[in-house]
């Protein structure tokens, strides 16, 4: 499952193999309430064919027709504002008066998107530099710190995973785990030294390591972009990867298991030196407790409770409408 930058550079590097005039658009700058978030790509083919958005739909549509009528982007990259004022805002359907500024760059040879896709599915980091007056490109690695940068004279663009992801286990949870964390921009890394489930894994974009779980999370110097849950059900290997996690600068960890096994976990970690502070950080139960019950329930609930952790968040702990309630992975 690709994530929606990659559809969009996907279709794009498409109609340009089949000679398509195409226009590429990237929100560079937002204000107020923006749905979109600024380095969102939307693509449009000469004949108004639209792949990614950059707004939900309401811009969409004056973008179709600029590009229809060679109104925009004819020949050059060009800025754009949606938005500035509220008669604008309500046309447009921003909400709260929201406003968005993209650059639109008709798409050709010069733009190297091939290889940008190229790069991007092969899970690097890149650099993407436009020259606003040619519309000329040039890549360059990332490195984990970019952020996106528009002048008069440039727009660098950041594309490829920022997010690192350890699962450790690799189980039927954790299939669905990692499939839905590569749409959502994560480089997945999955960790299990047993032969019986390492053997059978296979989820494309992602990579299988065997090494023991703590020497891996040392080995993966977790920084604040990266997220690290503990999916086996066996105390041995998740304990060893928590112990290092929860030391971590990870911004999100997580175990599977009940309320009760969590209360035991605790009492062992505090055994190993994890400080109360520390413990305060695992995310257990892991993922929202929204009665999930199968593997693909719970892996949505998981992404759902990171998300939720990338951006800040915390979600109060719901109030079952049922007596019978299952905490998320106990059913796993």
């Amino acid at each position: 499952m690709d994530n929606v930058d990659v559809q969009v550079l996907k279709k794009a590097d498409e109609w340009l193999r089949t000679g398509q005039r195409a226009v590429l658009g990237t929100i560079v700058r937002t204000w107020g309430s923006a749905p979109r978030p600024v380095g969102a790509l939307v693509a449009i083919r000469g004949d108004g064919l639209v792949v990614g958005s950059v707004s939900g739909g309401c811009i969409e549509d004056d973008l179709v027709e600029r590009v229809r009528s060679n109104a925009a982007a004819a020949t050059r990259p060009e800025r754009v504002k949606y938005g500035i004022t509220a008669e604008e805002a309500f046309r447009f359907g921003l909400p709260c008066g929201g406003t968005i500024e993209l650059v639109l760059e008709p798409l050709g040879p010069q733009s190297q998107i091939a290889e940008l896709l190229a790069r991007v599915e092969g899970g690097q980091q890149t650099l993407r530099r436009l020259d606003m007056r040619t519309g000329t490109v040039t890549l360059q690695p990332g490195t984990g710190r970019d952020v996106l940068i528009a002048t008069d004279d440039e727009l660098i663009s950041v594309h490829g995973p920022r997010l690192r992801l350890l699962v450790i286990g690799a189980g039927q949870l954790t299939h669905f785990v990692a499939t839905m964390a590569v749409a959502l921009d994560y480089t997945v890394t999955i960790c299990d030294p047993r032969a019986e489930y390492a053997d059978s894994w296979h989820v494309p974009g992602t990579t299988l390591v065997r090494t023991m779980p703590d020497d891996t999370v040392l080995g993966f110097k977790p920084d604040t972009n990266t997220a690290i849950v503990a999916l086996t059900h066996d105390p041995k290997l998740d304990d060893l990867a928590l112990i290092e996690a929860l030391k971590s600068d990870a911004f999100y960890v997580g175990a599977i298991g009940s309320q009760r096994t969590q209360d035991k976990r605790r009492a062992r970690l505090v055994e190993f030196e994890v400080t109360e502070a520390q413990l305060a950080r695992l995310h257990g139960p892991v993922g929202l407790k929204n009665g999930a019950r199968t593997p693909p329930e719970i892996a949505v609930s998981i992404l759902a409770e990171l998300t939720a952790a990338k951006y800040g968040y915390v979600i109060p702990r719901p109030v079952p409408v049922t007596a019978q309630q299952v905490e998320a992975g106990c059913a796993a």
